[in-house]
């Protein structure tokens, strides 16, 4: 596309106007200013064509961004959506994605529709559903209705890809941190109220095992309460066996930032949180021992494979697309080590093992997180 002329619509408002008033070829802005593009930026919507790298972030109908591409969708001749990830929590993210794509013409105009059509309510609570579970041959009938305009390629079967290696490296609590595990633990469950696990206590609950599983945990005034040490340990010893190679870290809750940064500190280990256009560009020159980057924030779109080739996870996800796009950072064409290698420091007998079960087993829904809390509270009792 060299003989294009591509304007960039990036930075303050005056700086998007102004790149999107200039005469190109191509115009280029994020998601996050879609809204704003169509309904604050004065401009008439005159492309008649969209081309939405990650189509995947448009997978919520009720998310600000997917009714503003809507409202206009009318005027584009042409539209493409690519992703990696387009059911990543489950078939129903289909729906929105292709809403987009056909205007409903294959999957349906309305969500209920939809979901009526392809899906059976799974768990409830009187009229209240939880979690839909798809009918016996949806999978199947559903990829059958969006064959005729969706092509599949996978970089391994088209490109030359470094082997994955995935590797699990677990820790185990002392018999005093586990009591105190088992102690917060128990108090959460047993809070949970009579009848049915729902979707709200469900994450609330994970998200608290989760961080106990990391070795600290938020208390209602915020304030952080230390339960061990043993994932710091863990990743101060795969830090020490990389031999000085560079290394990613994800991490999930700010406390677990926080408490890293202050071990690195204490190794005197360089690092730095991949946050910043400087921070990647110095990781990609060889210049950073030790990355930090949160999946949420930096999981789509960065280019970070120049700088290294193994991932430690010192805390999970249960997102699958977070978890899969944060892997591709490094796991990528133009990747110049022959492996990449992922590490995944779990706690012993915690949530950590069923979540990365579920990511293994690419079963990340709803369900999944209230199966899990189920687990527990069956145990307490």
């Amino acid at each position: 596309m060299k003989d294009l002329i591509i304007s960039t619509a990036v930075g303050t408002e005056e700086e998007r106007l102004a790149a999107l008033r200039s005469e190109a070829d191509i115009y280029i802005i994020n998601r996050e200013n879609v809204q704003w593009l169509v309904e604050k930026s004065g401009l008439t919507f005159d492309y008649d064509t969209v081309v939405i790298d990650e189509l995947s972030s448009f997978k919520n109908g009720q998310a600000k961004r997917f009714r503003s591409l809507m409202a206009v969708r009318p005027k584009i001749k042409r539209i493409i959506g690519l992703t990696g990830t387009p059911a990543s929590n489950g078939l129903m993210d289909l729906w929105a994605e292709f809403r987009l794509l056909d205007m409903g013409q294959r999957l349906g105009r309305y969500i209920t529709h939809y979901r009526n059509e392809y899906f059976t309510p799974d768990k409830r609570n009187g009229m209240v559903v939880f979690s839909y579970k798809p009918l016996p041959g949806a999978e199947e009938r559903i990829y059958g209705k969006i064959s005729d305009m969706t092509i599949s390629m996978k970089a391994t079967d088209l490109l030359r890809m470094p082997k994955l290696i995935s590797s699990e490296y677990t820790v185990h609590l002392s018999e005093k941190e586990r009591e105190r595990y088992d102690a917060l633990k128990d108090d959460l469950v047993l809070a949970l109220p009579d009848g049915d696990v729902t979707a709200a206590n469900a994450a609330s609950l994970t998200n608290k095992l989760s961080q106990m599983a990391n070795g600290a945990v938020y208390a209602d005034d915020c304030s952080v309460t230390h339960i061990h040490d043993r994932k710091l340990d863990a990743l101060e010893d795969l830090i020490e066996a990389a031999n000085g190679k560079p290394v990613l870290v994800a991490y999930w809750f700010r406390h677990d930032l926080e408490r890293i940064k202050e071990r690195l500190h204490s190794l005197h280990i360089p690092f730095s949180e991949m946050d910043k256009a400087d921070s990647i560009k110095r990781w990609n020159n060889g210049e950073i021992p030790v990355g930090l980057i949160h999946p949420a924030s930096a999981g789509h779109g960065l280019n970070l494979q120049s700088g290294g080739s193994a991932i430690i996870w010192f805390g999970l996800t249960w997102s699958l697309e977070l978890y899969q796009q944060t892997n591709a950072r490094l796991w990528r064409q133009g990747q110049e080590s022959k492996t990449v290698v992922l590490q995944h420091i779990v706690t012993e007998d915690t949530i950590d093992q069923r979540i990365l079960r579920a990511l293994s087993q690419k079963d990340v829904t709803q369900l999944s997180l209230i199966n899990a809390v189920k687990a527990d509270l069956e145990a307490v009792k």
